[in-house]
């Protein structure tokens, strides 16, 4: 009985000094912020959870969007026994153990077994193949959890047998509510602009806003103290304690600013400003925007605005993002640097986006004709007989790799999407499609003429 009143006493301090993000770990599914899609009223997950009838799971997302809390949820709602592993330390030898610990107890009370590995990602081929068979049969529940992409990172038959949820970053209205619970938990308040800095910089990651929020509270309370307003009333945190907290002076704070600057990077780059582009680049990083956002931005740039009038763009843009995750920052500034200068001093073209315009809005509004029968797939027994591919002539045999056919349903036949510009690259793609268009001896028609360029 001492020894239970001991170690009570010792949880009950470690609570108490543990980060505030420990401390507010949701118990229950209801104290969940976020993942609505999974665990909100009626969802999928909750509902599995709540029937103690989850199967083996993959719960895959970015840090700080609720992975190991929706572990200790279920630990605490399931009648099985819950065993928790981290891949960073466990090895082969471990999870054998778990695995015979979990035979037993089934054979001698009959209870089920869930192993919670964390960072799943981190084991190897080898340490997956040891849990397969348990899993396979039923003797193991297992819910692993990853930042990174399962499909590349987990063994394909382990994943087969498992059901893949995916964690979504937390919206900046969501992260404004856990920051709340944490100045109550604080007993701290906090400037509205704070509040919103606090989930600016967070970028979805509900543990680093609290884990700052919790730095910025300690400050407060210091800075008061030395103005001479330490009487034991409420921190109040300030736009200030939460850059000193940061490490940083804080360039965006609310959402409109964050997408004003956004927006001021693309259009940079797009104007073919490398010195603004750059000047962006550091206000975003300096303020703590994360820098695969930054990369998806500048890939989504190098087709929109570049397009084939220089094609290694979208290359440079793609290894700047393969950068950032392989080197992370702040090495990998540099590479997003180079991908900023190299689109904008790139030639311009946005007749690739143009062209994808008035293809969707001929596949969603057109006539929507069947597939020639000469372009119909003619390898499965029978399809001869249909008529699939008669007349069907292989390009490479012809001169020029080009033959004159009719690749449309016949209702579109005359429709012209892509008409590539006279800059950079897109001038020789231009010329050859001139050349072949001739070829076709007028068989294609431009029902564009007069259409005005979109720039």
């Amino acid at each position: 009985m001492a020894d239970d009143l001991f170690g009570q006493a010792a949880a009950e301090r470690l609570a108490a000094r543990a980060p505030l993000a420990a401390r507010l770990r949701p118990r229950s599914l209801d104290e969940i912020v976020g993942q609505a899609h999974l665990v909100g009223p009626g969802a999928p997950l909750r509902a599995l959870i709540e029937t103690d009838r989850l199967t083996s799971a993959i719960l895959w997302g970015p840090p700080g969007t609720g992975k190991t809390t929706l572990a200790s949820v279920v630990a605490a709602a399931t009648s099985k026994a819950f065993v928790p592993l981290s891949a960073v330390t466990a090895g082969v030898k471990d999870v054998r153990i778990v695995i015979d610990d979990a035979r037993r107890r089934l054979g001698e009370r009959g209870q089920g077994t869930i192993l919670f590995l964390d960072e799943v990602h981190r084991f190897n081929r080898a340490q997956q193949d040891a849990l397969l068979p348990a899993v396979e049969e039923g003797l193991i529940v297992l819910i692993g959890a990853t930042t990174e992409n399962p499909y590349f990172e987990v063994n394909a038959p382990l994943l087969s047998r498992s059901t893949l949820w995916r964690l979504e970053p937390l919206s900046s209205d969501e992260l404004e509510a856990v920051i709340g619970r944490g100045l109550a938990a604080e007993e701290a308040t906090a400037d509205p602009d704070a509040i919103s800095a606090l989930a600016a910089v967070a970028d979805g990651d509900a543990r680093a806003a609290l884990t700052t929020l919790e730095v910025a509270v300690a400050l407060a309370r210091t800075r008061q103290e030395a103005e001479g307003d330490g009487d034991g009333g409420a921190p109040r945190v300030t736009l200030g304690d939460v850059e000193r907290a940061r490490h940083a002076r804080l360039t965006h704070y609310g959402e409109d600013a964050h997408y004003d600057q956004v927006s001021a990077f693309i259009k940079s780059i797009r104007g073919s400003d490398p010195d603004a582009g750059l000047y962006w680049l550091a206000r975003m990083l300096e303020g703590g925007e994360d820098a695969r956002f930054i990369a998806r931005r500048l890939v989504i740039l190098a087709s929109e605005d570049v397009g084939e009038a220089d094609p290694l763009a979208l290359v440079v843009a793609d290894a700047a993002a393969r950068a950032v995750e392989f080197v992370g920052l702040p090495e990998a500034q540099l590479n997003l640097a180079q991908a900023v200068v190299h689109l904008a001093c790139a030639p311009k073209s946005n007749r690739v986006t143009v062209a994808l315009g008035r293809a969707q809005a001929d596949a969603r509004t057109g006539p929507r004709g069947d597939v020639p029968a000469h372009l119909r797939d003619a390898h499965y027994r029978g399809a001869v007989r249909l008529g699939h591919g008669e007349g069907y002539v292989y390009p490479h045999d012809e001169p020029g790799a080009f033959t004159d056919q009719q690749y449309r349903p016949a209702e579109l036949d005359g429709a012209v999407y892509y008409e590539p510009s006279d800059r950079g690259h897109e001038a020789v793609v231009a010329e050859r499609l001139a050349a072949w268009r001739a070829t076709g001896a007028g068989a294609v028609h431009d029902d564009h003429e007069g259409r005005q360029e979109q720039q």
